[in-house]
Formats: C-alpha cells, structure tokens, sequence
C-alpha cells in the first residue's frame, strides 16, 4: 500500500529538529489503560512517543511506512521498531492496550486504518492520537513565522491533510466514545538555530526546497535573526490537541 511519504528524504533532520510531547500526557494515559502489556505507537517516526511509552507499558512497538524513519529511531529495550503501514498492521486480534499516534493521523487512509485498529485493539483498549499547528513565541517573530506560512508556503505547498490538523481533528468522526482528558501545551526553550530547523523540517517546506531547489526558511532568517539572537532562547508555546477514545 503507497503511503503519503513527506519526511523520509530528511528522518534524520526530523529526528533532531521535532519537538517531544509534555510528559504528563503519557501519565494521564497509562492511569487509564486497564491493561499495560502493549502500546502500538503508530506512524513513529522517530520513536519520540514510543520512547516515552516504554516508561508505562511493558512492551512497545513502534511502526512507520517509511524505513528511513525507522533508521533513525531510537528507544529502550522493550521498544521494537517495525517497518509497515499504519493501514496493514502484522499485530495478533485483540493484543494491543493502547495505540497512539502522534501528528499523523490525518496522513493515513482512516477508511483502511480504522478497520485495522478495530483489529488489534482489545475491547476496553484505548486509541490516543494527538497534534500541534503553529507554536508560539513572541509578536515579532510569530508574524515572520505566519508570513512563511501562509504566504511563502500557503496552500500550494502544504499538502491538503494539514487542514485536518488545523481543525484540530474536527473533521474526522472516531469510531469509539472519547474519554475527558486534561488540556496540554508543548513549552520548550529553543535557540534559533534549533527554530530554524523546525521551521525546515515541515513538510511544506521540504516540498518547496525540492520543486524549487531553494530553502523558503532562508527568505525569512534574516528578518527572524534581527529579532532574535543567535545565543538567546526563547519559550516556544504549541497548544496540543488530544483525543482519546476506549474501545
């Protein structure tokens, strides 16, 4: 099965320029499994989320379409790291206690995915999935930053499915009664350095950069590094959207 592929060409630049999700979340999560034999982190990237699971649950397996994602993952000793589509897991009936993904929910094929979950999930299993838009900094820099994204990139770039993730999932009807949960945000203090390669490791801007065989981030830095200097962080704010769902 073909899979919407916008990050294997740079898995290693995402590995070290994607943001790691509040620790809280996966603690609200664990208290309300009733099993924590198995979690299947779907769509792992880089193992960000399996890495935190495999703190609650006694196994994790962490699954990605893309090899190249897969080569740059990393995790403890019950994280195994899989190659295959989230559409076609290789999981027993009924085995898996919590399944997660992570900003990437709107990239599947959730007519094959939400079959496939119902497989493997156990009845009283829960399904969490979660993303992140725009973050936050200050006035200045927030506007070079929507000038980049909305004018630079905007709709010719960005793959449609990002405005899934700008609905905050409104769009998608879940096959299971969602659970209340807290709210989360992700704060982090960045350099700029380590902005500037967040802002390179969307997909919209590695599918500019390779039509283009130009970097759309470098038409921004010099207004971004006049409001920001290089040996300065800076608080960086994603309001994180969460749903979670039993089974």
């Amino acid at each position: 099965m073909a899979f919407k592929d916008h990050f294997s060409a740079h898995a290693r630049q995402y590995a070290l320029a994607r943001p790691d999700y509040p620790a809280a979340l996966y603690a609200d999560l664990a208290r309300e499994l009733r099993a924590r034999e198995l979690a299947w982190d779907c769509a792992t990237g880089n193992g960000q989320a399996a890495r935190q699971l495999a703190g609650y649950i006694e196994r994790v397996i962490g699954s990605d379409a893309s090899s190249e994602q897969i080569a740059a993952a990393s995790g403890p000793e019950n994280v195994e790291f899989r190659v295959f589509p989230a559409e076609q897991p290789p999981l027993q009936p009924d085995s898996v206690d919590l399944v997660t993904v992570a900003q990437a929910l709107h990239w599947f094929d959730l007519d094959a995915f939400f079959p496939a979950l119902d497989r493997v999930l156990r009845p009283g299993g829960l399904l969490a999935v979660w993303s992140y838009g725009q973050c936050s900094i200050d006035i200045e820099t927030d506007q070079h930053v929507s000038w980049l994204y909305t004018e630079i990139l905007g709709e010719r770039w960005w793959p449609p499915e990002r405005q899934l993730v700008e609905n905050a999932y409104r769009d998608i009807s879940f096959p299971y009664q969602r659970l209340d949960m807290p709210v989360y945000e992700m704060r982090l203090q960045w350099s700029r350095d380590q902005f500037l390669a967040y802002l390179r490791s969307w997909s919209a801007s590695q599918r500019y950069q390779q039509a283009m065989a130009h970097d759309p981030v470098s038409l921004v830095e010099p207004d971004i590094a006049r409001v920001w200097q290089s040996d300065l962080k800076k608080t960086l704010v994603w309001p994180l959207t969460l749903i979670v769902c039993r089974k």
